[in-house]
């Protein structure tokens, strides 16, 4: 990188909806920061606020492979020299904290210096992401949504469509305006290319909504007839009836107690004491499967229980937080479901004959 009279260079902390920008002179010393919006403007008036402080030898930039892409290849397209740089240690973190012109100033510090060398990625030819990789995670319901891709999109596709503003749409309606998208024929077009996999994942997204629909009301009859009393209890839907129901099995008798069914679902917590130490960890065993289904009604309860609420906030008082307060309902949970599917055996007390 060559400094001459008046040279500066810029730092650019990245993220999702706006961007940090720094920058200091050959020296090292800081002139000023300011935060500009991911868009095709807000680009435009980065590039030009770092010109107006000098002839721009380089810009460090923090994340090129993911919020800053768009903007690496807007300043690529300008002829400014971009050096990918690394995101701070945890040791530098701890010593100059952490902030976004702290972390602008540290990119363009990097940069300057030589300490940060790497060459970004292009990402505008053909080696792009293939949505084809993504079916088998979206089909199991890890892979990416379409509100997940604000990272690689161009401005244009992250600020406007035929129909107004992609970014401030709830999920729902984004799958929805993604879905209407019409790419173009050329994939060799970044734009095109991210129409494409956008629209896919919307398409995709759908089918898979529509199937989940299908199973549910398919399941729903089921799960009343095989265990009305667990539908019955709060925040017992379809699916996490029938998670409960395939965790205890056919046979749910064989679960000798609460306890047992508690280590069976991953709530029960393991004894860790030591010495003078009486304390308790997270049981990570389990069938996680049901641990998630207890999770998911306690979360319900937490939003609409009364009861639930209450002890959350005299929990919170007793100083615990929130991830310990659910682990406790997740456990209080447990104990409920288990005297559902494994009801207590009558005792007939009626005289004999």
């Amino acid at each position: 990188m060559t400094n001459v009279e008046g040279s500066v260079t810029g730092g650019v902390d990245t993220h999702g909806q706006t961007h940090h920008a720094a920058v200091i002179d050959q020296v090292g010393r800081q002139f000023a920061d300011a935060q500009f919006p991911t868009t095709s403007a807000g680009y435009r008036a980065l590039l030009t606020w770092l010109r107006s402080h000098g002839q721009v030898d380089g810009v460090g930039v923090e994340g090129t492979g993911a919020y800053g892409a768009a903007l690496c290849r807007y300043l690529r397209e300008q002829g400014v020299v971009i050096v990918e740089v690394d995101r701070p240690d945890r040791k530098t973190r701890r010593t100059k904290g952490k902030s976004d012109p702290i972390d602008a100033y540290a990119a363009a510090r990097a940069a300057l210096s030589g300490q940060a060398s790497g060459t970004p990625k292009t990402r505008d030819g053909k080696g792009r992401s293939d949505p084809r990789v993504t079916a088998g995670p979206v089909q199991r319901g890890q892979g990416p949504h379409p509100g997940d891709q604000p990272t690689e999109k161009p401005a244009r596709h992250r600020t406007r469509r035929p129909a107004g503003q992609l970014r401030p749409l709830d999920p729902a309606a984004l799958v929805e305006a993604c879905a209407r998208l019409r790419p173009g024929a050329d994939l060799t077009d970044p734009a095109v290319a991210v129409t494409t996999a956008l629209r896919r994942l919307a398409t995709r997204i759908q089918a898979l909504n529509t199937e989940i629909a299908e199973a549910d009301r398919e399941l729903a009859p089921l799960v009343a007839a095989a265990a009305p009393r667990l539908v019955a209890l709060m925040g017992v839907g379809p699916e996490v009836a029938g998670q409960l129901l395939v965790t205890a099995g056919d046979n749910p008798d064989r679960l000798r107690s609460e306890a047992a069914f508690a280590h069976l679902c991953g709530v029960a917590p393991l004894p860790a004491s030591s010495g003078r130490t009486d304390r308790h960890r997270l049981n990570r065993g389990g069938d996680r499967a049901a641990n998630c289904a207890l999770y998911r009604i306690v979360l319900c309860r937490l939003r609409h229980d009364p009861a639930t609420q209450a002890y959350a906030e005299r929990r919170t008082k007793q100083g615990l937080s929130k991830p310990e307060i659910i682990r406790c309902l997740k456990r209080y949970v447990a104990r409920e479901v288990y005297h559902t599917l494994v009801p207590r055996p009558t005792i007939d007390l009626s005289p004999a004959a």
